[in-house]
């Protein structure tokens, strides 16, 4: 498979929206609204242990939502030449990540949930887990 020439430019944090009354706040995202892609997965992470990092790899295809639904952390982004670090701390923001992009995420508060939408179901075959052959592939 031909990794996607995608930058770090090509990522963006994006207002999904909210709605606020006193009985608190409310944040929608929905396919063919607010979010760019057609999501077919959603997980989260939680009880990341203090000083542990997630992610470590790139896809060749998904592309992904990442919401910070409680609590904070940061997203590290690299195109192979550029590196750009996140932070995400608000349930209303979601940064996009494109395909042919490697991702780390890590600096995560106590209690913080990491919320993922994606454009895809699991696929092995998507994920490129070696950083050498990342770059590699972006050559």
């Amino acid at each position: 498979m031909k990794l996607k020439a995608s930058t770090v430019y090509d990522c963006s944090v994006i207002d999904v929206s909210k709605v606020h009354n006193d009985a608190g706040n409310i944040t929608v995202v929905e396919n063919g609204h607010n979010i760019p892609f057609e999501v077919k997965r959603i997980y989260y992470l939680y009880d990341v242990p203090s000083g542990e990092a997630r992610g470590g790899h790139a896809h060749y295809e998904l592309e992904q939502f990442i919401i910070a639904a409680s609590g904070s952390f940061d997203v590290i982004i690299d195109d192979g030449i550029n590196k750009k670090r996140v932070s995400l701390n608000r349930p209303n923001l979601a940064l996009h990540i494109v395909p042919g992009l490697w991702r780390e995420l890590d600096n995560f508060s106590s209690g913080s949930i990491c919320m993922v939408l994606a454009s895809h179901k699991y696929e092995e075959s998507d994920y490129i887990r070696d950083y050498n052959e990342f770059m590699e592939l972006k050559k």
